[in-house]
């Protein structure tokens, strides 16, 4: 009887399981949780800032997605999906809704009927701008010298 092969694991996974050699310092702990507090403090910045123009901290994110897609071609509610990290459906309605607050308008793709690109309308891209204006400013003020810290701090976490 021949015996099955077992599906040969790649290193990265094995290497992701196997627990690290280097003992954590009180400074990576401490730099860890500045990272996580940065960041925290830059969406609570962004969610305010957001909601002052009448959006969701998702509606903001949906519009920076479709604005900002690096795909080929425009972007589809798959898209935005991805980019969000949620589901088609609720992608769909989140779409469905920032089209009744016309920020967004939809485009039949001419080569496949199936498919609907995104666009955002002029009140979209002036919310948008706004938006994105505001929180470059809060990062270049605030996170930004902190994260370059920070970040710096992580390139010399080093093996032991």
């Amino acid at each position: 009887m021949a015996e099955a092969k077992r599906p040969q694991r790649s290193k990265a996974a094995a290497s992701a399981r196997r627990p690290s050699k280097r003992t954590m310092r009180d400074a990576d702990y401490t730099a860890l949780a500045q990272f996580r507090y940065q960041i925290r403090s830059f969406l609570a910045f962004s969610e305010a800032a957001a909601a002052q123009q009448g959006l969701t901290p998702t509606q903001h994110q949906a519009l920076l997605g479709i604005k900002g897609f690096a795909g080929p071609g425009p972007s589809t509610v798959g898209d935005v999906a991805r980019f969000l990290l949620i589901r088609h459906h609720s992608a769909v309605e989140l779409i469905n809704r920032l089209a009744k607050l016309g920020l967004v308008s939809r485009l039949a793709d001419p080569e496949d009927a199936r498919r609907v690109h995104l666009r955002l309308t002029k009140k979209g891209e002036q919310k948008l701008h706004a938006l994105s204006r505001k929180n470059l400013e809060e990062l270049r003020r605030a996170a930004s010298p902190a994260l370059s810290r920070l970040l710096k701090s992580f390139r010399e976490f080093k093996e032991l």
